[in-house]
């Protein structure tokens, strides 16, 4: 395929409007017989006059004139690829669908008012929500997902982060639990009890064992199931009691949920270390206004949640 210098369309549109090579020149920041070598090309790549002169101005062929409009819509819309990305978002018309990786307590929680939040802005946006059975960075890196909330757990040193909130473990059972209502919840206490514990790769340990095991005590974990919800569900309806993350059981923008569940959180009697949830993406949208702009929403409803 013959290569085409693409300037020769702004040019021959600046031509064909000014009528002029000096007009051209001008509009184009040109001298005028660089318009003029500029026609002269033209011409030998079309295989037409293109214009000619009549009186003190150039008149277009037939053949141009067919061309007119044409590389006139051409070149505007060769310009407005090649202007700056952040100044084409358009909210009110934007249509894309966003998939997003987030867990059971996120989505739970937060995807009403992220919803809520977007289609004030932008009513044509959808948001897909994915689960996350592993922490893999291919979805990102290759497309599938845009965008992941959690804690960074890949090994692919380019993605790209930016804190939501800081999150912690807290121990949830049922309301009326003996664990709560009889006294001081001891490290012993706490270990006697009869535990459900929230797994994806249905592993009956966690970092609450490691923390007992620290104090030589164990526990015994009775169930595992995949997500921190199904485990506070379990904990509702039966005595054993579980470690979920302290924002799986309400926030501002949901104060009650744990009172709706039927289930209490304590303090567990373990040194446990607070963890970082973080909007996660691959470096190649960076740069892409939507995608920046979802990222800026996602963190607003976060802020506002869990301020």
């Amino acid at each position: 395929m013959q290569s085409v210098d693409l300037n020769l369309l702004t040019s021959l549109d600046a031509l064909l409007t000014e009528r002029s090579v000096t007009g051209a020149a001008r509009r184009l920041g040109l001298s005028p017989s660089a318009m003029s070598r500029t026609l002269s090309r033209l011409r030998r790549v079309t295989g037409d006059p293109l214009l000619v002169q009549a009186g003190r101005t150039l008149a277009p062929t037939p053949y141009a004139k067919a061309l007119g409009e044409r590389v006139h819509s051409l070149a505007r819309d060769a310009q407005a690829v090649l202007q700056p990305a952040a100044g084409r978002l358009e909210l009110a018309s934007l249509d894309r669908i966003f998939t997003i990786r987030a867990g059971e307590g996120f989505v739970e929680l937060l995807s009403a008012p992220l919803v809520a939040t977007i289609a004030g802005a932008a009513p044509h946006v959808r948001l897909r929500f994915v689960p996350k059975p592993d922490k893999d960075a291919r979805p990102l890196r290759e497309g599938p997902v845009d965008l992941e909330i959690g804690v960074l757990g890949t090994t692919a040193p380019e993605l790209r982060t930016r804190l939501l909130f800081r999150d912690r473990y807290v121990g949830v059972a049922r309301i009326g639990h003996p664990l709560l209502t009889n006294g001081k919840i001891t490290p012993e206490r706490y270990a006697a009890c009869g535990h459900v514990a929230a797994s994806r790769r249905g592993v009956f340990w966690g970092p609450a064992d490691d923390a007992l095991e620290e104090l030589g005590l164990k526990r015994t974990i009775r169930l595992v199931v995949p997500t921190y919800p199904e485990a506070m569900r379990i904990v509702r309806r039966s005595d054993l009691v579980a470690v979920v993350p302290q924002s799986c059981l309400g926030n501002v923008l949901a104060a009650d949920h744990a009172a709706v569940l039927g289930i209490e959180s304590f303090e567990l009697p373990l040194r446990m270390p607070g963890f970082n949830i973080s909007a996660i993406w691959h470096p190649r949208l960076d740069a892409d206004p939507a995608h920046r702009w979802l990222r800026d929403a996602v963190m607003t409803v976060c802020k506002n949640a869990y301020p």
